[in-house]
């Protein structure tokens, strides 16, 4: 079991994430609608690496992470593999 710690390190990009700032809708828009804007936020954050690390370890379905969609997220753990 992780320790709180380790927990509370591997979340601190959190504290400093561009997303944070911004309504969830914006990570997790209508299906077909555009990304754009929330890559874009993503490009300018300086926790992305982690994010997107993050949202690939937690296997996260939905949303932009990282700056990266799902299925780009799926194709990127496929080439990692």
């Amino acid at each position: 079991m992780e320790s709180i710690d380790s927990i509370d390190e591997e979340l601190s990009w959190q504290e400093t994430a561009l997303c944070a700032q911004t309504g969830p809708e914006f990570f997790f828009p209508a299906p077909g609608a555009s990304t754009r804007e929330a890559k874009q936020l993503c490009g300018a954050c300086e926790g992305r690496v982690e994010c997107l690390e993050y949202a690939l370890r937690h296997d996260e379905k939905f949303g932009v992470w990282g700056g990266l969609s799902e299925k780009e997220r799926h194709r990127l753990k496929l080439r990692r593999a």
